[in-house]
């Protein structure tokens, strides 16, 4: 906000240099400066003026009593494109001359290609040529599903070493191993003396775990490049544009600044559109046909099997109930660093400790008598990447799931214990709210339960409580609450809308989604063995936004990692059935 006002400022010194007014006598509107006798110049106008000069130090922001549009509910201007199909995203562009390329890797995520035949791909309809790319076959088509359909004519060897495991077996045996001070990453907390703490009666002990799991967003992955000895122009959505520029210039000989992006809407992306492979290959098949704008669209299957997918992750705890509270906890973390893994990808230096193993946990704001709680740094095994929330709603769910367990052990109630445990204020008010919302300790009928959870992440505090019932074909989930602190709730209408979509998104991948390896490939193909929250599935959502932190921050992650211990919380509210791995489909139907 700060540099926003600087901006208008130093826009405002610039109009007073073009025209002679005095800065005190113009105003700002709507993207223009406005002058004493009503005419107007438009920022873009003023902007090479403003450039040379040194801009204007505001010290002051403007009282929210003269806001017009921050804290009001404003509608988007582009739901209607979004909801009639016509808002053109990535997948929908087309440049002139543009042939359509499809590709084929080893599904051992980047394990090479020792030979292909393409013979009989190169005689079907529609086919202009078969090139090798970095382990892998592009097809060249006049059209995709053609170029599909070639793929599967086209006969591969591919080389059968990967640097992880092949079997989902054993990536949860070298996850289980790195419980180890060899592979210490990081103590996060450390208050009090908890080994003296964990002796005698009331010693609760539990393992969690997290698998694996995919981006999966709707728009497939698609690129057009068009490469020229002058340049290269690069048609695409996604999240780290200069470091896209970077990447694609080192695969044609061109400098950063020959790349042109031209950024476009993205049919979703959940941390999926900050990898660069599927840029990478157009870019590589686009090198070999030096001219030529080739647009690259991945198949679904594709997409699964090249995703790189949320980290798996372990959560083990001891805790120490007595006299009806939680005393002490003891929590390790395990997992494949997230940052490293996908730094490495983006030719990105990397990091020391990894906060995102932890995450979710160790920057929790309760208060033990004793606490202890360290991340493992898991050697790397497949290839992981930031996915909504990144670390939180793995360790969200091992921490808040355990603490769920004391806290019955305790013989407390699942809110007021929380409540009690926390230090920050802030934090407490999200809870009183959710436990205010939902009427927390009303009577239910028989077979419903509802559970609670608070997990931070990115520094917004949000709690949840999920109520569910038996039916004959299985769990329903009846109505969720959400209470979360943002300091400010800038957009009304956005963040509504990001929590209920961030509460189903968590719920959806927690009741049924997970990656799992067989000979090296993920064994999941398609949404129909991935599967979201169905419509008839969704509960009511209430949401309340809180303003009591001084910093404003945003909200398009941090309903996310609550959503699992929730919903395993009031599964075992209403059945005394406690889960402690995810998905929760292995263990419980849902309706």
């Amino acid at each position: 906000r700060f540099a926003g006002a600087s901006a208008r400022e130093t826009l405002k010194l610039a109009a007073s240099k073009k025209t002679g007014v005095p800065v005190n006598e113009l105003t700002t509107s709507n993207g223009e400066v406005r002058l004493p006798d009503g005419s107007k110049i438009k920022y873009t106008a003023l902007a090479e003026i403003a450039a040379e000069l040194e801009p204007v130090k505001v010290t002051k922001l403007r009282p929210e009593t003269e806001w017009r549009l921050l804290g009001k509910k404003m509608q988007r201007l582009d739901i209607v494109g979004k909801s009639t199909g016509t808002l053109p995203y990535g997948i929908d562009v087309a440049v002139e001359g543009m042939v359509h390329a499809a590709i084929k890797v080893n599904p051992r995520q980047g394990s090479g290609l020792d030979s292909f035949d393409a013979s009989e791909a190169l005689k079907m309809r529609g086919i202009k040529k078969v090139l090798e790319i970095t382990n892998g076959v592009a097809v060249i088509a006049d059209n995709t599903w053609r170029a599909f359909q070639a793929l599967e004519a086209i006969n591969y060897e591919w080389n059968q070493s990967a640097s992880y495991p092949d079997e989902q077996d054993d990536h949860w045996k070298a996850v289980e191993a790195s419980f180890s001070e060899k592979h210490l990453d990081s103590v996060w907390r450390d208050e009090g003396d908890i080994g003296a703490a964990m002796s005698g009666d009331g010693i609760v002990e539990a393992e969690y775990r997290s698998p694996y799991v995919a981006h999966a967003p709707l728009e497939p992955l698609n690129a057009i490049v068009k490469v020229t000895d002058e340049g290269v122009e690069v048609w695409t959505g996604h999240q780290i544009q200069r470091q896209m520029q970077i990447i694609v210039a080192g695969i044609t000989g061109h400098s950063a600044e020959q790349v042109t992006l031209h950024n476009q809407f993205m049919g979703g992306s959940f941390g999926h559109r900050l990898e660069f492979e599927h840029i990478k290959q157009a870019t590589e098949i686009a090198n070999q046909m030096r001219g030529t704008a080739v647009k690259l669209v991945y198949s679904r299957e594709e997409d699964f099997a090249h995703d790189f997918p949320r980290n798996i992750s372990i959560g083990r705890g001891r805790g120490k109930v007595a006299d009806g509270k939680v005393v002490s906890v003891d929590f390790e973390i395990a997992s494949p660093s997230v940052t490293a893994s996908q730094s490495a990808r983006a030719q990105l230096p990397g990091a020391g400790p990894d906060s995102q193993i932890p995450s979710g946990a160790w920057n929790n704001p309760y208060k033990f008598e004793n606490f202890r709680l360290r991340a493992f740094r898991t050697p790397e095994l497949a290839p992981v990447s930031s996915w909504r929330s990144v670390g939180a709603p793995g360790g969200g769910f091992h921490f808040d799931s355990f603490l769920d367990e004391l806290i019955h052990e305790a013989g407390a109630d699942p809110i007021e214990e929380r409540i009690r445990l926390l230090a920050d204020p802030v934090s407490r008010k999200v809870v009183e709210a959710v436990a205010e919302m939902s009427s927390w300790g009303s009577d239910l009928p028989q077979g419903t339960g509802r559970g609670v959870s608070f997990v931070e992440s990115f520094g917004v505090p949000v709690a949840e409580v999920v109520e569910i019932s038996e039916t004959n074909d299985g769990i329903k989930i009846n109505k969720v609450w959400v209470a979360a602190d943002v300091g400010k709730v800038l957009d009304p209408v956005n963040f509504e809308n990001l929590v209920q979509g961030g509460v189903i998104f968590g719920l959806g991948h927690a009741m049924n989604c997970e990656i799992t390896y067989s000979e090296g490939a993920a064994e999941q193909e398609n949404y129909y063995d991935h599967e979201g929250m169905r419509l008839h599935q969704c509960p009511e959502i209430f949401v309340k936004g809180l303003e009591n932190q001084e910093q404003i921050r945003g909200i398009g992650e941090p309903p996310v990692p609550p959503a699992a211990p929730a919903l395993a919380n009031a599964i075992f509210a209403a059945t005394g059935q406690r889960i402690r791995e995810l998905p929760l489909n292995k263990h419980i139907d849902f309706a």
